[in-house]
């Protein structure tokens, strides 16, 4: 569990403050993390020694330890020596990797924990029972964030996002599918969802210049229990496909803000159909002039204003009114007025959702 890296690097710690060499063995007797040269020519000995009822031993001149966590024995430590002082100093080294070992093992825990969360893998009372078994609040605010990155597990958008979460022992960072980097965030009082959108453009920002890469990411809503993370997490998903089909501009999404786009998603795809179908009367949004087109997308742009529109254009008033009159020929919708523009802005977006669905191989 804890990686040998680690390990190496306690015992050498230890070594300089100590001057004691040490190893630290499997139950098998391979050689972990050793300061000293030789350390595998102790294998049949640590073998011998876990088979032992002993917990500690004198071998030859090595003090010999057993670090358990739970009652399960996980390594076997050797300090070289055979004074009293030597054995002090293995009890030491043999505590502190077993505290290493349950941090470890907490760690692990949490992850697997949050996991099964977010995908709704719990019964309620598991949820409780075990969130107070981990030291976890229940009834605090929490928010799901979900970083989206153009690579599967990418380790550099990972270690960032941990740079900036690390002593925020409250929050956790996991991942349960290709590419997604997810954050169960706690809310702290008087924290509102612009302040998390402003957390959001400061992930973005550093895993852009630091890692190096383009991501997307979109949050949920706040919720106020810990049985609701999954739902949160679901929004937050949500939010992020809705995204990436009707506002490709964006590379932060929030659930609360998708508007429309959010009903059009969960619309059947033979129900969209029938509706250009009788909208565009068979034909296609795709089938417009790009010079159209940039004019429909300008006129939503400026709120229907002829004025405002026509001289982003760089256009006549009248030039703008004949390309509406055109328009509305060709569709029988008058863009100048709410309710057909209401009709015309969402028939586009269904355009858009069934282009997208399309893509996606099922």
């Amino acid at each position: 569990m804890i990686s040998n890296q680690i390990l190496l690097s306690t015992i050498e710690g230890l070594k300089s403050i100590t001057r004691i060499n040490m190893c630290v063995c499997d139950t098998e007797g391979k050689v972990l993390a050793s300061t000293f040269s030789g350390a595998e020519e102790n294998e049949e000995s640590v073998v011998a020694f876990v088979q032992s009822q002993a917990d500690s031993q004198l071998v030859s001149d090595f003090q010999f330890f057993k670090v358990s966590e739970d009652g399960q024995l996980e390594y076997v430590l050797l300090a070289e020596g055979s004074s009293d002082d030597v054995y002090m100093v293995g009890k030491m080294a043999a505590f502190q990797i077993k505290s290493l070992l349950v941090a470890y093992k907490e760690r692990y825990d949490k992850d697997n924990f949050v996991k099964n969360l977010l995908l709704d893998n719990m019964l309620l009372v598991d949820i409780y029972s075990r969130a107070k078994k981990l030291h976890i609040e229940t009834n605090v605010k929490r928010i799901v964030l979900i970083v989206e990155s153009e690579n599967d597990k990418d380790n550099n958008a990972l270690e960032t996002i941990k740079g900036i979460f690390a002593g925020k022992t409250s929050d956790f960072i996991t991942a349960v599918v290709e590419k997604n980097i997810i954050i169960v965030k706690e809310i702290e009082e008087g924290q509102s969802y612009e302040d998390i959108d402003k957390i959001a453009k400061v992930l973005l920002d550093m895993i852009n210049t630091e890692a190096m890469l383009k991501v997307n990411i979109a949050y949920g809503t706040i919720i106020g229990d810990i049985k609701e993370v999954s739902r949160s997490y679901k929004e937050a998903r949500l939010a992020l496909d809705v995204g990436k089909i009707f506002y490709s501009d964006r590379h932060i999404m929030a659930y609360n803000g998708l508007g429309i786009g959010r009903l059009i998603y969960q619309l059947p795809l033979p129900l969209c159909k029938m509706f250009i179908k009788e909208i565009f009367d068979g034909k296609s949004p795709d089938e417009f002039d790009k010079e159209t087109l940039t004019t429909i997308n300008k006129f939503f742009e400026n709120s229907l204003n002829v004025s405002e529109t026509s001289r982003q254009l760089y256009i006549h008033r009248n030039t703008l009114v004949y390309r509406l009159d055109k328009l509305q020929k060709i569709t029988n919708l008058d863009l100048r007025v709410f309710d057909d523009a209401i009709t015309f802005k969402i028939a586009l977006m269904v355009v858009k959702y069934m282009k997208y669905m399309e893509t996606i191989d099922y």
